[in-house]
């Protein structure tokens, strides 16, 4: 048997008798005094099993309800959400710099590892076989996320200098910071902006200044925070009031049908074996990206504004190879 099987039937024999003796558990599990010895160690260290010696009954018991934290025996394998989930946790810990919080990753380090290592798999030999490739990833400085986060948590206000991609212009804005986004490799502050009195999201890869100001954040309705932020698609905020339609080509149906656009999106199927999609969107900057990529394999439907822009962008691209 492997060695998550070993640790089941290790806590089986322990629950079916009051102390089981060390000759009976090599015995039933088929394995050397040094192997038992390394496997109670595990379940001692890593998951937290109340395992104990009785010296009187010469054999081994579970401790009292009580004794020591609860425990867990692992799983046979994580399912993909989990083992993502973990490895990326590994992976963000791992990255930390030396500093104040290096007591304190170092146990959840050891907890992530113990929770990896199951069986007789190592977590080195689960990194070699299990990779996770983030491309596009904005680098945000240090420097202006420490005092965003600080006052997010603090609830103080923000001057910000804010430097927009498209205009080439920085200003500087008074935020009320509401809370942290991450999407697609880029951290934005999601926050009210005092200068508009209006939601806005920013890219705090694009912030020049920070400062924190003393005067007390302005809270925004959660529900409020959704309806305006995150209604639309992708990124960019403002409430979704526009639908837009996507023919997809049997070939290419295959990958779109099992992928989520938006969490309010429909999808259908014509007689012809094409994909029918429908999202919601506000700003169609991102979701005009989203459909180029896909090239000849969709054609835009509905409606015509969405459909007129994303034909002008072909005829920009196409206009960059002529010879």
């Amino acid at each position: 048997m492997d060695r998550t099987e070993r640790f089941y039937r290790i806590e089986q024999m322990l629950r079916e008798r009051r102390t089981v003796p060390l000759g009976e558990f090599l015995d039933v599990l088929g394995v050397s005094r040094a192997t038992f010895v390394r496997d109670l160690e595990y379940l001692r260290e890593r998951l937290n099993a109340p395992i104990e010696w009785d010296r009187e009954r010469r054999g081994y018991r579970l401790g009292e309800p009580g004794e020591r934290t609860g425990h867990e025996l692992p799983g046979l394998w994580f399912n993909a959400s989990e083992i993502h989930a973990l490895l990326t946790m590994r992976r963000l810990l791992a990255e930390i710099q030396p500093g104040l919080l290096e007591p304190h990753v170092r146990p959840l380090l050891d907890r992530l590892n113990g929770l990896l290592e199951q069986g007789d798999r190592s977590v080195g030999e689960i990194e070699k076989r299990v990779r996770i490739i983030q491309t596009a990833q904005r680098a945000v400085e240090l420097r202006h996320f420490e005092p965003v986060a600080t006052a997010l948590f603090e609830r103080r206000r923000l001057n910000i200098g804010h430097f927009n991609r498209e205009t080439g212009a920085t200003l500087s804005r008074v935020v009320s910071p509401q809370r942290l986004t991450h999407h697609r490799g880029a951290w934005y502050l999601d926050g009210w902006c005092h200068l508009r009195d209006a939601l806005r999201r920013f890219a705090i890869d694009a912030l020049t200044t920070v400062e924190a100001l003393p005067e007390p954040a302005v809270d925004i309705d959660p529900a409020r925070l959704d309806a305006h932020l995150d209604s639309g698609y992708g990124i960019f905020s403002g409430p979704a009031g526009q639908y837009a339609r996507l023919r997809f080509t049997p070939q290419r149906a295959q990958w779109v049908s099992r992928e989520t656009w938006h969490p309010r999106q429909h999808g259908e199927w014509d007689e012809a074996g094409r994909y029918l999609l429908t999202v919601p969107y506000a700003d169609d900057r991102e979701l005009v990206m989203d459909i180029l990529k896909h090239g000849a394999e969709v054609e835009v439907l509905e409606p015509p504004p969405l459909r007129q822009k994303v034909q002008e962008a072909i005829a920009d691209m196409a206009s960059l190879y002529r010879d």
